[in-house]
């Protein structure tokens, strides 16, 4: 009999970039007020921001543009971000930190693990995906995090009505994120006629601009979460 542990695919790999003295000083002032921990029990989200608001999850926040953008434009909703390079949880700091915003929380940790331990069912209203890692290698694509194991992740935690935002440069990532998303019997396609969405209510990031200049068309996408 095998008794060897199975071991978890993860959607990234560690290539942290070196901290500058800013993000370090973000780090180090603002995470007691912006940060959290993996907890024990789901936590009560309520109670995290003190009040009962619209609540957002940004898997993957990069740099931070976009959630720091959401949660500046609109400080009546609740915004959380995972991220697993401190770079970019520094960035973001910093720009939560600049606008005074007050209804961020930010998890350095990897979201699998978030998702399992801090999130009870249906207790977020909003989930964006925005260019992870593509893994464009066909040995490699078993990586990509937009798996059916993971989609009903995020169809346990999203409330019915909810919506799953994505976006991608890579043609055949947006390919596979149909073929997964477009079978799953707890996501219908919010997207346009074309199943795509032409103008996403996003701001743009660094991957994006990236991807572009390199020629690659960007591919968005919204599902929501069936009732």
């Amino acid at each position: 009999m095998n008794t060897t542990p199975h071991r978890r695919i993860r959607s990234f790999v560690r290539r942290e970039g070196r901290l500058t003295p800013g993000q370090q000083r973000n780090l180090d002032a603002l995470w007691p007020h912006y940060g959290l921990t993996l907890p024990a029990a789901p936590l009560d989200w309520d109670a995290v921001f003190g009040r009962s608001a619209t609540r957002t999850l940004e898997i993957g926040f990069g740099a931070g543009e976009v959630l720091a953008d959401l949660a500046i434009a609109h400080p009546d909703e609740d915004f959380i971000g995972v991220e697993v390079y401190l770079t970019g949880v520094g960035r973001l700091l910093g720009a939560l930190d600049a606008a005074d915003a007050t209804n961020a929380r930010v998890f350095a940790a990897d979201a699998v693990d978030v998702l399992a331990a801090a999130f009870g069912p249906a207790s977020l209203d909003n989930v964006l995906l925005y260019f992870p890692d593509p893994w464009p290698k066909k040995r490699h694509h078993k990586r990509r995090i937009v798996q059916p194991a993971f989609a009903d992740e995020i169809a346990r935690v999203l409330r019915p009505g909810g919506l799953w935002r994505l976006a991608t440069d890579w043609v055949h990532y947006a390919e596979h994120m149909r073929d997964v998303l477009d079978a799953h019997p707890s996501f219908s396609n919010a997207g346009d006629a074309d199943g795509y969405v032409s103008a996403p209510p996003r701001a743009g990031t660094r991957f994006e601009s990236r991807g572009r200049r390199k020629g690659h068309a960007v591919f968005d996408m919204a599902y929501r979460r069936r009732e």
